[in-house]
């Protein structure tokens, strides 16, 4: 698919530095360097300003002294090093709304300037550019790994990160562990000029998105879309093809965004996986995109689900 980087948290072209990470002098060099720079999170929320732009700190700031593990290194801009430091441990006077659907509350740490703010980065993701949307995402991504995976899943024995970040080692069986990644499809599914959407229970009155599910073991994706398809809402795909992917972490998903045409129309709903199916039209589609629809809400922009119903309407997925 031509389109297929442009969807969020893709295409920026991020130098990892795969080669350094387990590079202790080359380490110890870039921490001296004054060119290297790094990322703050709090609680998965990135440190932004008041013009949306991901902030990157030296390594002297005084606020990393309240990060209480070893930071990750994500890689090279223009030739310095950048990392990413965690400092969830903080307490916010203002507490991040963690029932709501999206977290709109943002934390103003005291010793930065005005504006700077911790904000949730599924309400702020369109408004990053590409590359700080990487960062944020790689970031929020690794961090969350490391909070679920303290324990050897072999022995038990609490594991140590290592490898700037991206390994843990359990120091008493020496079974290395690394950041995990869960496959899921997400699927455009037609039949003529309609498109399946579905919503499940929980969600914001009339938002409704494309249907999705976990690849499973042994499972190939094109399967999955079908599997997923018929399970929730029984309905039959026949051709499937893959279209574009998005790292999605929350926590750590790859989204593989896919087109599948469907053999029937009949919906036969799972009310244990959605709470609603529904087929729509480009017209209706196009009617919920410009916020015209008295049911359906406009899809969530930055999702790969906007970006797979945009292009469709656009006739854009060769």
């Amino acid at each position: 698919m031509i389109q297929a980087e442009t969807v969020t948290f893709g295409g920026s072209g991020l130098d990892r530095a795969a080669e350094m990470r387990g590079d202790i002098k080359a380490l110890s060099a870039v921490m001296q360097d004054d060119q290297t720079r790094t990322v703050l999170l709090w609680r998965g929320k990135p440190l932004i300003d008041a013009q949306g732009v991901l902030q990157r700190l030296p390594l002297t700031h005084p606020i990393l002294s309240e990060s209480q593990t070893p930071p990750i290194l994500l890689g090279r801009e223009e030739g310095a090093a950048i990392f990413a430091h965690d400092i969830s441990s903080w307490e916010a006077a203002q507490k991040a709304d963690a029932d709501s659907f999206l977290d709109v509350t943002e934390q103003c740490h005291p010793s930065l300037p005005q504006g700077h703010v911790f904000a949730e980065l599924r309400r702020i993701m369109t408004r990053l550019t590409p590359r700080d949307a990487e960062l944020a995402a790689t970031a929020k991504a690794v961090f969350s790994w490391h909070d679920s995976h303290r324990f050897c899943a072999r022995c038990g024995a609490p594991s140590e990160k290592t490898k700037s970040g991206w390994e843990r080692m359990c120091p008493s069986c020496g079974t290395p562990h690394f950041p995990r990644t869960d496959p899921v499809v997400i699927m455009l599914i037609t039949h003529g000029n309609k498109t399946l959407v579905g919503r499940s229970p929980g969600w914001p009155k009339g938002m409704y998105s494309c249907l999705a599910g976990f690849v499973e073991p042994g499972e190939t994706i094109e399967a999955a879309v079908r599997r997923e398809t018929w399970e929730e809402a029984g309905i039959k795909v026949g051709q499937v093809r893959y279209l574009a992917s998005q790292p999605w972490a929350f926590p750590s998903s790859l989204m593989f965004g896919c087109y599948g045409e469907a053999l029937d129309d009949t919906i036969t709903l799972d009310p244990n996986e959605l709470e609603d199916a529904r087929w729509m039209t480009r017209e209706e589609v196009a009617e919920a995109f410009a916020g015209n629809h008295p049911d359906v809400l406009p899809a969530r922009k930055g999702a790969i689900a906007h970006f797979l119903l945009r292009n469709w309407l656009a006739d854009r997925l060769d």
